[in-house]
Protein backbone atom coordinates (compact mmCIF):
# COMPACT_ATOMS: atom_id res chain seq x y z
CA UNK A 1 0.00 0.00 0.00
CA UNK A 2 1.22 3.51 -0.77
CA UNK A 3 1.97 5.29 2.42
CA UNK A 4 4.17 8.46 1.06
CA UNK A 5 3.32 10.19 -2.68
CA UNK A 6 5.84 12.30 -3.97
CA UNK A 7 4.10 14.67 -6.72
CA UNK A 8 6.40 14.81 -9.97
CA UNK A 9 4.31 18.02 -10.83
CA UNK A 10 3.31 21.53 -10.47
CA UNK A 11 0.39 23.53 -10.31
CA UNK A 12 -3.43 22.69 -10.82
CA UNK A 13 -2.86 18.68 -10.70
CA UNK A 14 -0.32 18.36 -7.80
CA UNK A 15 -3.16 20.29 -5.57
CA UNK A 16 -5.63 17.59 -7.09
CA UNK A 17 -3.61 14.93 -6.23
CA UNK A 18 -2.80 15.95 -3.07
CA UNK A 19 -6.44 16.55 -2.14
CA UNK A 20 -7.10 12.74 -2.94
CA UNK A 21 -4.24 11.91 -1.16
CA UNK A 22 -5.45 12.88 2.10
CA UNK A 23 -8.86 11.76 1.71
CA UNK A 24 -7.24 8.41 1.58
CA UNK A 25 -4.36 8.85 4.52
CA UNK A 26 -1.58 9.05 2.28
CA UNK A 27 1.50 11.75 2.93
CA UNK A 28 2.61 13.82 0.08
CA UNK A 29 5.45 15.60 -1.03
CA UNK A 30 5.62 18.08 -3.36
CA UNK A 31 8.76 18.75 -5.58
CA UNK A 32 9.34 22.69 -7.14
CA UNK A 33 11.34 24.79 -9.04
CA UNK A 34 12.78 28.08 -7.29
CA UNK A 35 9.78 30.05 -8.94
CA UNK A 36 7.42 28.03 -7.24
CA UNK A 37 8.92 28.53 -3.75
CA UNK A 38 5.04 30.04 -3.05
CA UNK A 39 2.84 28.14 -4.97
CA UNK A 40 -0.11 26.21 -3.38
CA UNK A 41 1.13 22.77 -3.91
CA UNK A 42 4.24 23.56 -2.07
CA UNK A 43 1.67 24.84 0.72
CA UNK A 44 -0.31 21.93 0.93
CA UNK A 45 1.70 19.07 0.57
CA UNK A 46 3.30 17.35 3.78
CA UNK A 47 7.12 18.19 2.93
CA UNK A 48 8.16 19.94 -0.48
CA UNK A 49 11.77 19.75 -1.92
CA UNK A 50 13.37 21.96 -4.02
CA UNK A 51 15.16 20.24 -7.18
CA UNK A 52 16.20 23.16 -9.17
CA UNK A 53 16.16 26.00 -11.34
CA UNK A 54 13.10 28.07 -13.11
CA UNK A 55 13.58 26.30 -16.74
CA UNK A 56 11.42 22.88 -16.84
CA UNK A 57 14.79 21.23 -17.95
CA UNK A 58 16.71 22.04 -14.52
CA UNK A 59 13.99 21.05 -12.57
CA UNK A 60 10.20 19.04 -13.30
CA UNK A 61 11.93 17.13 -16.18
CA UNK A 62 14.97 16.57 -13.73
CA UNK A 63 14.80 12.62 -13.54
CA UNK A 64 17.40 12.28 -11.05
CA UNK A 65 16.69 15.10 -8.77
CA UNK A 66 13.35 14.02 -8.90
CA UNK A 67 14.10 10.25 -7.45
CA UNK A 68 16.40 11.76 -4.99
CA UNK A 69 14.03 13.81 -3.33
CA UNK A 70 11.65 10.62 -3.25
CA UNK A 71 14.53 8.28 -1.38
CA UNK A 72 15.60 10.91 0.63
CA UNK A 73 12.12 11.89 1.76
CA UNK A 74 11.46 7.99 2.47
CA UNK A 75 8.36 7.79 -0.74
CA UNK A 76 7.08 4.78 -2.05
CA UNK A 77 5.98 5.90 -4.65
CA UNK A 78 5.72 8.53 -7.44
CA UNK A 79 2.72 9.96 -9.30
CA UNK A 80 4.04 11.98 -12.58
CA UNK A 81 0.57 14.29 -12.88
CA UNK A 82 0.16 15.17 -16.79
CA UNK A 83 3.21 16.59 -19.16
CA UNK A 84 6.13 17.06 -18.42
CA UNK A 85 7.16 13.25 -17.19
CA UNK A 86 4.32 11.66 -17.03
CA UNK A 87 5.12 9.76 -20.53
CA UNK A 88 8.50 9.12 -20.19
CA UNK A 89 9.68 5.45 -20.32
CA UNK A 90 13.23 6.14 -19.22
CA UNK A 91 11.49 7.75 -15.79
CA UNK A 92 8.98 4.66 -15.12
CA UNK A 93 12.02 2.61 -15.28
CA UNK A 94 14.53 4.81 -13.24
CA UNK A 95 11.55 5.16 -10.39
CA UNK A 96 11.11 1.02 -10.62
CA UNK A 97 14.20 0.56 -10.83
CA UNK A 98 14.81 2.36 -7.50
CA UNK A 99 11.68 0.07 -5.52
CA UNK A 100 9.41 2.86 -6.15
CA UNK A 101 6.05 2.80 -7.25
CA UNK A 102 5.08 3.60 -10.33
CA UNK A 103 1.99 5.72 -10.51
CA UNK A 104 1.07 4.83 -14.43
CA UNK A 105 0.86 2.19 -16.94
CA UNK A 106 4.61 -0.04 -17.18
CA UNK A 107 7.16 1.24 -18.98
CA UNK A 108 6.67 -1.26 -21.67
CA UNK A 109 3.12 0.26 -22.45
CA UNK A 110 4.06 3.66 -22.60
CA UNK A 111 7.00 2.48 -25.00
CA UNK A 112 4.42 0.58 -27.27
CA UNK A 113 2.10 3.54 -27.15
CA UNK A 114 3.62 6.69 -26.89
CA UNK A 115 5.31 6.06 -30.58
CA UNK A 116 2.63 7.32 -32.23
CA UNK A 117 3.43 5.42 -35.50
CA UNK A 118 4.08 2.50 -33.87
CA UNK A 119 0.62 2.49 -32.22
CA UNK A 120 -1.16 2.97 -35.40
CA UNK A 121 0.64 -0.34 -36.32
CA UNK A 122 -1.00 -1.57 -32.90
CA UNK A 123 -4.04 -0.41 -32.95
CA UNK A 124 -4.60 -2.55 -36.79
CA UNK A 125 -3.04 -5.60 -35.55
CA UNK A 126 -6.32 -4.91 -32.84
CA UNK A 127 -8.91 -4.64 -35.55
CA UNK A 128 -9.13 -1.05 -34.18
CA UNK A 129 -9.86 1.95 -37.64
CA UNK A 130 -6.52 3.70 -37.87
CA UNK A 131 -6.65 6.87 -40.09
CA UNK A 132 -4.61 5.77 -43.77
CA UNK A 133 -0.88 6.59 -43.37
CA UNK A 134 2.25 5.59 -43.23
CA UNK A 135 2.65 1.99 -41.67
CA UNK A 136 6.52 3.76 -40.37
CA UNK A 137 8.55 6.30 -39.50
CA UNK A 138 8.92 8.66 -42.72
CA UNK A 139 12.71 8.86 -43.65
CA UNK A 140 12.72 11.16 -46.47
CA UNK A 141 11.20 13.55 -48.54
CA UNK A 142 10.42 11.21 -51.35
CA UNK A 143 9.31 8.88 -48.84
CA UNK A 144 6.48 10.83 -47.58
CA UNK A 145 5.93 12.37 -51.29
CA UNK A 146 5.20 8.87 -52.56
CA UNK A 147 2.81 8.19 -49.12
CA UNK A 148 1.08 11.08 -49.73
CA UNK A 149 0.47 10.59 -53.61
CA UNK A 150 -1.06 7.11 -52.31
CA UNK A 151 -3.20 8.66 -50.02
CA UNK A 152 -4.43 11.74 -51.40
CA UNK A 153 -3.67 15.77 -49.97
CA UNK A 154 -3.92 16.91 -48.01
CA UNK A 155 -2.34 15.26 -45.21
CA UNK A 156 -0.71 15.26 -41.99
CA UNK A 157 2.83 15.19 -41.02
CA UNK A 158 2.82 14.23 -37.40
CA UNK A 159 5.76 14.03 -34.05
CA UNK A 160 6.25 10.33 -33.84
CA UNK A 161 6.65 10.90 -30.03
CA UNK A 162 5.22 14.29 -29.68
CA UNK A 163 1.92 15.53 -28.23
CA UNK A 164 -0.19 18.73 -27.47
CA UNK A 165 -0.39 19.94 -31.26
CA UNK A 166 3.51 20.50 -31.61
CA UNK A 167 5.29 18.61 -34.52
CA UNK A 168 2.71 19.26 -36.62
CA UNK A 169 2.38 20.04 -40.11
CA UNK A 170 -0.57 20.15 -42.79
CA UNK A 171 0.63 19.42 -46.19
CA UNK A 172 -2.01 20.70 -48.87
CA UNK A 173 -0.02 20.07 -52.17
CA UNK A 174 3.48 18.32 -53.19
CA UNK A 175 4.86 21.71 -54.22
CA UNK A 176 5.22 22.69 -49.97
CA UNK A 177 6.02 19.38 -48.67
CA UNK A 178 9.59 19.30 -47.92
CA UNK A 179 9.06 22.35 -46.47
CA UNK A 180 6.32 21.32 -43.97
CA UNK A 181 8.39 17.56 -43.20
CA UNK A 182 11.55 20.02 -42.76
CA UNK A 183 9.77 22.18 -40.15
CA UNK A 184 7.67 19.06 -38.39
CA UNK A 185 10.92 17.83 -37.54
CA UNK A 186 12.90 20.60 -36.50
CA UNK A 187 9.79 21.15 -33.89
CA UNK A 188 9.75 18.06 -32.96
CA UNK A 189 13.36 17.76 -32.54
CA UNK A 190 13.40 20.75 -30.08
CA UNK A 191 9.81 19.37 -28.37
CA UNK A 192 10.34 16.37 -28.17
CA UNK A 193 14.21 15.62 -28.75
CA UNK A 194 13.52 13.46 -31.42
CA UNK A 195 12.92 14.26 -35.04
CA UNK A 196 10.60 10.99 -35.97
CA UNK A 197 7.81 12.10 -38.23
CA UNK A 198 5.14 9.65 -39.82
CA UNK A 199 2.30 10.58 -42.12
CA UNK A 200 -1.79 10.85 -42.24
CA UNK A 201 -4.77 11.60 -43.94
CA UNK A 202 -5.78 14.69 -42.96
CA UNK A 203 -9.66 14.35 -42.08
CA UNK A 204 -11.01 18.10 -42.29
CA UNK A 205 -12.80 19.31 -39.42
CA UNK A 206 -13.64 16.77 -37.54
CA UNK A 207 -14.75 15.91 -34.21
CA UNK A 208 -11.90 15.11 -31.70
CA UNK A 209 -13.74 12.13 -29.03
CA UNK A 210 -11.88 10.50 -26.55
CA UNK A 211 -12.91 7.73 -24.31
CA UNK A 212 -11.57 7.56 -20.50
CA UNK A 213 -10.71 3.31 -19.71
CA UNK A 214 -8.70 2.05 -16.41
CA UNK A 215 -7.30 -1.52 -16.31
CA UNK A 216 -5.80 -3.05 -13.75
CA UNK A 217 -2.72 -5.71 -13.42
CA UNK A 218 -5.36 -8.50 -13.23
CA UNK A 219 -6.52 -7.98 -16.95
CA UNK A 220 -9.95 -6.14 -16.22
CA UNK A 221 -9.77 -3.05 -18.04
CA UNK A 222 -13.45 -0.45 -18.37
CA UNK A 223 -14.87 2.60 -19.86
CA UNK A 224 -15.95 5.37 -18.29
CA UNK A 225 -18.23 7.02 -21.30
CA UNK A 226 -16.64 9.63 -23.91
CA UNK A 227 -15.60 13.38 -23.89
CA UNK A 228 -16.41 15.98 -26.79
CA UNK A 229 -12.78 17.51 -27.12
CA UNK A 230 -13.54 19.31 -30.51
CA UNK A 231 -13.24 23.21 -29.29
CA UNK A 232 -9.58 23.70 -29.82
CA UNK A 233 -7.34 26.61 -31.01
CA UNK A 234 -3.91 25.62 -33.02
CA UNK A 235 -4.27 22.07 -31.94
CA UNK A 236 -4.52 23.19 -27.89
CA UNK A 237 -8.02 22.12 -26.42
CA UNK A 238 -9.97 25.52 -24.93
CA UNK A 239 -13.51 23.72 -23.65
CA UNK A 240 -14.35 19.87 -23.29
CA UNK A 241 -17.51 18.52 -22.58
CA UNK A 242 -19.03 15.14 -21.79
CA UNK A 243 -20.71 13.10 -23.01
CA UNK A 244 -20.23 14.17 -26.55
CA UNK A 245 -23.66 15.58 -27.69
CA UNK A 246 -24.13 15.02 -31.09
CA UNK A 247 -22.42 11.09 -30.97
CA UNK A 248 -25.34 8.40 -32.35
CA UNK A 249 -25.58 5.60 -30.00
CA UNK A 250 -24.54 3.14 -32.33
CA UNK A 251 -21.23 5.10 -32.83
CA UNK A 252 -20.91 5.30 -29.23
CA UNK A 253 -21.03 1.46 -28.40
CA UNK A 254 -18.57 0.94 -31.08
CA UNK A 255 -16.43 3.19 -29.81
CA UNK A 256 -16.17 2.12 -26.91
CA UNK A 257 -16.06 -1.81 -27.90
CA UNK A 258 -12.71 -0.57 -30.01
CA UNK A 259 -11.27 1.40 -27.05
CA UNK A 260 -11.42 -1.92 -24.50
CA UNK A 261 -10.55 -4.33 -27.37
CA UNK A 262 -7.33 -1.47 -27.83
CA UNK A 263 -6.51 -1.60 -23.59
CA UNK A 264 -6.68 -5.44 -23.69
CA UNK A 265 -4.83 -6.15 -27.07
CA UNK A 266 -1.64 -4.52 -25.16
CA UNK A 267 -2.97 -4.99 -21.75
CA UNK A 268 -3.07 -1.74 -20.43
CA UNK A 269 -3.06 -1.39 -16.53
CA UNK A 270 -3.67 2.75 -15.39
CA UNK A 271 -5.54 4.92 -16.24
CA UNK A 272 -5.64 6.19 -19.98
CA UNK A 273 -7.52 7.71 -22.60
CA UNK A 274 -7.55 6.64 -26.35
CA UNK A 275 -8.03 9.62 -28.57
CA UNK A 276 -10.27 8.97 -31.69
CA UNK A 277 -11.54 11.37 -34.62
CA UNK A 278 -15.29 11.35 -36.19
CA UNK A 279 -15.73 12.65 -39.93
CA UNK A 280 -18.77 14.16 -40.61
CA UNK A 281 -20.08 10.68 -42.01
CA UNK A 282 -20.31 9.29 -38.60
CA UNK A 283 -16.76 7.21 -39.32
CA UNK A 284 -13.85 7.26 -36.52
CA UNK A 285 -10.55 6.84 -36.77
CA UNK A 286 -7.67 6.27 -34.25
CA UNK A 287 -5.85 8.87 -33.53
CA UNK A 288 -3.32 7.87 -30.48
CA UNK A 289 -3.11 6.64 -26.45
CA UNK A 290 -2.05 9.36 -23.50
CA UNK A 291 -0.98 7.10 -21.06
CA UNK A 292 -1.54 9.56 -18.10
CA UNK A 293 -4.03 11.16 -16.59
CA UNK A 294 -6.08 13.91 -18.05
CA UNK A 295 -6.41 17.40 -18.17
CA UNK A 296 -9.93 16.97 -18.45
CA UNK A 297 -10.62 14.39 -16.54
CA UNK A 298 -12.97 16.40 -14.07
CA UNK A 299 -15.79 16.19 -16.47
CA UNK A 300 -15.76 12.29 -16.31
CA UNK A 301 -15.50 11.76 -12.59
CA UNK A 302 -18.67 14.88 -12.53
CA UNK A 303 -20.96 12.17 -14.75
CA UNK A 304 -19.36 8.71 -13.56
CA UNK A 305 -18.94 9.65 -9.97
CA UNK A 306 -15.85 8.66 -9.57
CA UNK A 307 -12.78 9.68 -8.72
CA UNK A 308 -10.15 8.85 -10.83
CA UNK A 309 -6.69 9.62 -8.89
CA UNK A 310 -8.21 7.34 -6.42
CA UNK A 311 -8.59 4.80 -9.03
CA UNK A 312 -5.18 5.14 -10.52
CA UNK A 313 -3.89 4.83 -6.67
CA UNK A 314 -4.98 1.50 -6.18
CA UNK A 315 -4.69 -0.30 -9.51
CA UNK A 316 -0.59 0.83 -8.96
CA UNK A 317 -0.95 -0.53 -5.64
CA UNK A 318 -1.54 -3.32 -7.55
CA UNK A 319 -5.31 -3.88 -6.25
CA UNK A 320 -8.39 -4.70 -8.61
CA UNK A 321 -10.76 -2.53 -10.26
CA UNK A 322 -13.28 -1.73 -7.20
CA UNK A 323 -15.96 -1.44 -10.73
CA UNK A 324 -17.21 -3.68 -13.00
CA UNK A 325 -18.30 -2.19 -16.40
CA UNK A 326 -21.88 -2.70 -15.69
CA UNK A 327 -21.51 -0.37 -12.64
CA UNK A 328 -20.31 2.29 -14.16
CA UNK A 329 -23.46 4.79 -15.11
CA UNK A 330 -23.19 8.30 -16.77
CA UNK A 331 -25.67 10.70 -14.96
CA UNK A 332 -26.13 14.28 -16.61
CA UNK A 333 -23.61 16.61 -18.39
CA UNK A 334 -20.08 18.25 -17.77
CA UNK A 335 -18.78 20.83 -19.35
CA UNK A 336 -14.66 22.07 -18.48
CA UNK A 337 -13.50 25.58 -19.78
CA UNK A 338 -9.67 26.59 -19.33
CA UNK A 339 -9.03 29.67 -18.19
CA UNK A 340 -5.72 30.77 -19.06
CA UNK A 341 -2.99 34.10 -18.35
CA UNK A 342 -3.52 35.24 -21.92
CA UNK A 343 -5.03 37.93 -23.63
CA UNK A 344 -7.17 37.46 -26.71
CA UNK A 345 -6.51 41.44 -27.55
CA UNK A 346 -3.36 40.27 -28.32
CA UNK A 347 -3.60 37.27 -30.01
CA UNK A 348 -4.07 35.14 -26.76
CA UNK A 349 -0.14 35.83 -26.00
CA UNK A 350 0.63 34.60 -22.31
CA UNK A 351 0.24 37.43 -19.78
CA UNK A 352 2.45 36.23 -16.62
CA UNK A 353 2.44 38.55 -13.48
CA UNK A 354 0.75 38.59 -10.21
CA UNK A 355 -2.93 37.94 -9.40
CA UNK A 356 -3.16 41.30 -6.74
CA UNK A 357 -7.27 40.22 -6.45
CA UNK A 358 -9.34 36.49 -6.76
CA UNK A 359 -12.73 35.76 -6.61
CA UNK A 360 -14.17 32.22 -8.06
CA UNK A 361 -17.36 31.15 -8.05
CA UNK A 362 -19.37 27.96 -6.38
CA UNK A 363 -22.55 26.07 -5.60
CA UNK A 364 -24.02 23.22 -6.58
CA UNK A 365 -22.58 21.71 -9.74
CA UNK A 366 -19.48 24.36 -10.44
CA UNK A 367 -15.95 22.88 -9.39
CA UNK A 368 -13.08 24.73 -9.68
CA UNK A 369 -9.12 23.36 -9.73
CA UNK A 370 -6.48 25.35 -9.36
CA UNK A 371 -3.35 25.86 -7.29
CA UNK A 372 -4.13 30.03 -7.99
CA UNK A 373 -4.86 32.34 -5.14
CA UNK A 374 -4.66 36.55 -3.94
CA UNK A 375 -1.27 37.41 -4.42
CA UNK A 376 0.67 34.35 -5.95
CA UNK A 377 2.60 34.83 -9.08
CA UNK A 378 2.08 33.29 -12.54
CA UNK A 379 4.72 32.19 -13.83
CA UNK A 380 6.29 32.80 -17.81
CA UNK A 381 8.23 29.18 -17.38
CA UNK A 382 5.17 27.10 -17.72
CA UNK A 383 2.24 26.65 -19.29
CA UNK A 384 -0.69 29.65 -19.28
CA UNK A 385 -3.46 27.61 -18.07
CA UNK A 386 -4.21 28.77 -14.56
CA UNK A 387 -7.56 27.00 -13.19
CA UNK A 388 -10.33 24.79 -14.88
CA UNK A 389 -13.36 25.59 -14.28
CA UNK A 390 -16.05 22.71 -14.18
CA UNK A 391 -20.23 22.62 -14.26
CA UNK A 392 -22.39 19.79 -13.89
CA UNK A 393 -26.13 19.71 -14.53
CA UNK A 394 -28.92 16.87 -15.68
CA UNK A 395 -29.53 18.37 -19.37
CA UNK A 396 -26.64 19.90 -21.60
CA UNK A 397 -28.14 23.11 -21.68
CA UNK A 398 -28.82 23.86 -18.24
CA UNK A 399 -24.81 22.58 -17.72
CA UNK A 400 -24.20 25.79 -20.59
CA UNK A 401 -26.46 27.81 -18.22
CA UNK A 402 -24.56 27.29 -15.13
CA UNK A 403 -21.40 27.86 -16.85
CA UNK A 404 -22.17 31.05 -18.19
CA UNK A 405 -23.18 32.06 -14.38
CA UNK A 406 -19.81 30.58 -13.39
CA UNK A 407 -18.07 32.17 -15.96
CA UNK A 408 -19.56 35.74 -15.00
CA UNK A 409 -18.95 35.24 -11.19
CA UNK A 410 -14.57 35.03 -12.39
CA UNK A 411 -13.20 38.25 -10.77
CA UNK A 412 -8.77 37.55 -11.41
CA UNK A 413 -7.51 41.21 -11.20
CA UNK A 414 -3.71 42.08 -12.24
CA UNK A 415 -2.87 39.67 -15.18
CA UNK A 416 -5.25 39.18 -18.64
CA UNK A 417 -7.08 36.16 -18.89
CA UNK A 418 -9.45 34.26 -21.66
CA UNK A 419 -12.26 34.22 -19.06
CA UNK A 420 -14.52 36.80 -21.67
CA UNK A 421 -14.17 34.71 -24.68
CA UNK A 422 -15.31 31.49 -22.59
CA UNK A 423 -18.49 33.49 -21.69
CA UNK A 424 -18.70 34.46 -25.60
CA UNK A 425 -18.25 31.26 -27.59
CA UNK A 426 -21.23 29.46 -24.47
CA UNK A 427 -23.72 32.16 -26.55
CA UNK A 428 -22.76 30.66 -29.94
CA UNK A 429 -25.63 29.32 -31.47
CA UNK A 430 -23.03 26.53 -32.64
CA UNK A 431 -21.81 25.60 -29.85
CA UNK A 432 -25.13 25.71 -28.35
CA UNK A 433 -26.90 23.18 -30.36
CA UNK A 434 -23.46 20.97 -30.70
CA UNK A 435 -22.49 21.48 -34.41
CA UNK A 436 -19.13 22.53 -33.64
CA UNK A 437 -15.55 20.53 -34.58
CA UNK A 438 -11.61 21.21 -34.56
CA UNK A 439 -11.71 23.97 -36.92
CA UNK A 440 -14.73 26.15 -35.21
CA UNK A 441 -12.67 28.21 -33.01
CA UNK A 442 -10.48 29.49 -35.34
CA UNK A 443 -13.77 30.72 -37.47
CA UNK A 444 -15.22 31.95 -34.20
CA UNK A 445 -12.41 34.02 -32.94
CA UNK A 446 -12.75 35.74 -36.74
CA UNK A 447 -15.94 36.56 -36.02
CA UNK A 448 -15.06 38.14 -33.10
CA UNK A 449 -12.55 39.91 -34.70
CA UNK A 450 -14.93 41.17 -36.97
CA UNK A 451 -17.60 42.34 -35.16
CA UNK A 452 -15.14 44.17 -32.65
CA UNK A 453 -15.52 41.97 -30.01
CA UNK A 454 -11.50 41.62 -29.70
CA UNK A 455 -9.12 43.28 -31.14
Amino acid sequence: MIEKLLIANRGEIAVRIIRTCKEMGIQTVAVYSTADRQSLHVQLADESVCIGGPLANDSYLNMNAIIQAACNTGCDAIHPGFGFLSENSQFARLVIQCGLIWVGPSPDIIDMLGNKSAARKMMKEAGVPVIPGSKEVVETVEQGKDIASRIGYPVMIKASNGGGGRGMRVVCNEEEFETQYTNAKAEAKACFGDDDVYLEKLIENPKHIEVQVIGDQHGNVIHLYERDCSFQRRHQKMIEEAPCHILKKDVRQHLFEDALKACRHVGYNSVGTIEFLLDKHGNYYFMEMNTRIQVEHPITEMICGVDLIKLQLKVAEGLKLPYRQEDIHQNGYALECRINAEDMNRDFAPTPGKITFMHLPGGRGVRVDSAMYSGCEISPYYDSMILKLITFAPTRLECIKKMRAALSEVIIDGISTNTKFHYYVLHSKEFIEGRYDTSFCETFIKELKDNGSIV
